[in-house]
């Protein structure tokens, strides 16, 4: 088949329409009508001789077939792109919705570039998910992403540079008489209560480990899913709560919470933004990842 503009032009709508899995918001990531798009469904339709895209409900789920495609459109349309010359630089006027995958606490941290962002491209969007809570699906994870926010050594694979470090402290509620001189004893530590948030299957921090290496072991009354509430549940409680420095930082003094020093070695908390290799050929992608190492070169994530 020859690939002219025309061809092209199909191929970026079949990219689209296979990653957004909905007609509506493919033809606004790449600027084509609701009508446009539906006669480039169907025209991929005819051409593959699969519906590609079917009803299910009120949303569209890929066809067996479809599932096969995505990956190899991801990769190979960049690289037609690029050998036929054509690959043209990101136009921040137009509408583009950019997927972040992180916890609620990078959330936090990462608002001065979201602003940025926002601030130096009126048609970008950004769309903010839950870290998956199983490592071993991260690969199509990131393939069905922009950006990917997390640390090394959670089995996330692709390209990535850091944002940001933190480090892990123990928070308690400012009464707590454990932490009266500013520091807490690896004694009350280990005989407090504790409470903790697990992000999933083997989604261990590098606290978690280094506790693990040291073999400490307490007793865990409060589990929870996201970092932001442990803040309000351990206050007025003797709970504590080993958690980043940041989080402390930013709602401790409205939650009552402070933070002390970890009553074991101290242990760094590293955050990078990772992506799947089959997005850096795209200008966009490229475009929103150079805005993100340009704020952190200048400062805008210190601590």
């Amino acid at each position: 088949m020859a690939v002219g503009d025309r061809d092209l032009n199909l191929l970026v709508a079949l990219r689209a329409l296979l990653e957004e899995a909905n007609v509506t918001r493919a033809g606004e990531r790449i600027g084509m009508g609701q009508s446009t798009m539906s006669s480039a469904l169907a025209r991929l339709r005819t051409q593959f001789q699969d519906e590609l895209l079917v009803r299910v409900g009120r949303d569209y789920e890929l066809t067996p077939l479809a599932r096969q495609l995505l990956p190899q459109v991801q990769v190979t349309l960049p690289l037609i792109e690029r050998a036929l010359g054509q690959l043209r630089g990101f136009d921040p006027t137009l509408t583009r919705t950019f997927t972040v995958q992180l916890t609620d606490y990078a959330a936090i941290e990462l608002r001065p570039l979201f602003v940025l962002a926002s601030a130096a491209a009126e048609g970008v969007q950004l769309e903010l998910h839950r870290l998956a809570p199983d490592p071993a699906g991260s690969e199509h994870e990131l393939l069905s992403l922009d950006f990917m926010v997390a640390p090394p050594g959670i089995n996330v694979e692709g390209e990535s540079f850091e944002l940001f470090r933190d480090d892990y402290i123990v928070a308690a509620d400012a009464g707590n008489p454990a932490v009266a001189g500013g520091e807490i004893s690896l004694e009350d530590f280990v005989s407090l209560p504790h409470a903790r948030c697990d992000f999933g299957r083997g989604q261990l921090t590098a606290a978690d480990r280094r506790m693990h290496e040291l073999d400490l072991s307490f007793d865990v009354r409060v589990t929870t899913s996201t970092l932001l509430t442990i803040p309000p549940v351990i206050a007025g409680t003797d709970l504590v709560a080993v958690v980043p420095r940041r989080l402390i930082d930013h709602v401790g003094a409205i939650s009552g919470v402070v933070a002390v020093p970890t009553p074991f070695p101290a242990v760094e908390l590293i955050e990078r933004l990772w992506w799947h290799p089959a997005h850096s050929p795209d200008p966009g992608h490229h475009w929103m990842r150079e805005l993100f190492a340009e704020a952190v070169r200048a400062g805008a994530l210190a601590a």
